[in-house]
C-alpha cells in the first residue's frame, strides 16, 4: 500500500464518467438547432475542456464569436435538467471509496467544474457528504493547473500536500499537483486525446484502467 492520507480526484473523466450525460445535453441542442449529432467519441474527448470546450467542438466557433455565450448558457442549461441521468463512478472507483472509508483516508475532489453542477451532481449520486473537501473554481482565485485549489483541500483537511496524492486526466491536474507538492496519478482512463502523450506529463504513475487505481493504492 503506498503511504498516503488523503487521495483527491479531479472530477469529469476521473471520479464520474460525466460524458453520457454531456452528450445527451449537447446533442439535444445540436438537434434544437438543426444541426446533425455528433459521435460520441467525438464529444467525450471535449468534454475534459468543459462547456466552453464542447460548444467549440459542436458549433466550430471561437469565444469570442457573439452567438458562443447564448449557446453555452443554452447547453448548461439542458445539462442541468439531465446531470446525473447516465453519469455514474468510472469501473472499480467504488472499491477505492469504500476502502478509503474502511482504513479511515479521507478522500475529495478539486475540479475546474463550476460549483453549482459540481453540487448537483454529487448530491444526486449521494457523494456530497462523502466527499471531505470539494474545491471548484468558484472557491479560489485561480483555477488549475494553478495548484491553489489543492492547496485549499489540504488546509480543509489539514494535512500537507506531501501526504496526499492527486488524480486527474489531463496535464494541468499533474501540473497543478506536481506544483502544490503532491504525487499524482494520470487517469490513463479518462478523457484523453489520442494526440495527448500522458508519459510526459511527469505524473508518479499511470494507471491506464480504473479498475486498477484500488490496486496501486491498497496493495
Amino acid at each position: 500500500m503506498l503511504n498516503f492520507k488523503a487521495v483527491l480526484f479531479d472530477l469529469d473523466g476521473t471520479l464520474l464518467d460525466t460524458a453520457p450525460d454531456f452528450i445527451s445535453a449537447v446533442n439535444q441542442q445540436l438537434k434544437h438547432h438543426g444541426k446533425p449529432r455528433l459521435s460520441d467519441s467525438v464529444m467525450r474527448n471535449a468534454v475534459t475542456n468543459g462547456s466552453a470546450g464542447i460548444i467549440h467542438k459542436a458549433f466550430a466557433i471561437e469565444p469570442d464569436h457573439p452567438d458562443f455565450k447564448p449557446l453555452q448558457e443554452e447547453f448548461l442549461a439542458l445539462y442541468l435538467n439531465n446531470i446525473a441521468d447516465r453519469t455514474a463512478l468510472f469501473p472499480g472507483l467504488q472499491s477505492v471509496l469504500n476502502a478509503c472509508i474502511k482504513q479511515g483516508l479521507p478522500w475529495g475532489i478539486v475540479t475546474n467544474k463550476p460549483w453549482q453542477y459540481t453540487q448537483a451532481l454529487l448530491e444526486q449520486l449521494d457523494l456530497a457528504r462523502q466527499s471531505a473537501t470539494t474545491i471548484c473554481p468558484d472557491h479560489v482565485s485561480h483555477p488549475k493547473p494553478d495548484p491553489e485549489g489543492l492547496l485549499l483541500a489540504c488546509t480543509e483537511l489539514s494535512l500537507s500536500p506531501a501526504d496526499c496524492i492527486y488524480v486527474g486526466d489531463h496535464l494541468r491536474d499533474i501540473e497543478a499537483g506536481r506544483s502544490a507538492g503532491m504525487r499524482t496519478i494520470a487517469a490513463g482512463w479518462g478523457y484523453i486525446d489520442e494526440s495527448d502523450a500522458v508519459e510526459q506529463w511527469q505524473a508518479d504513475w499511470i494507471v491506464e484502467k480504473s479498475q486498477n487505481l484500488n490496486t496501486l493504492l491498497f496493495t
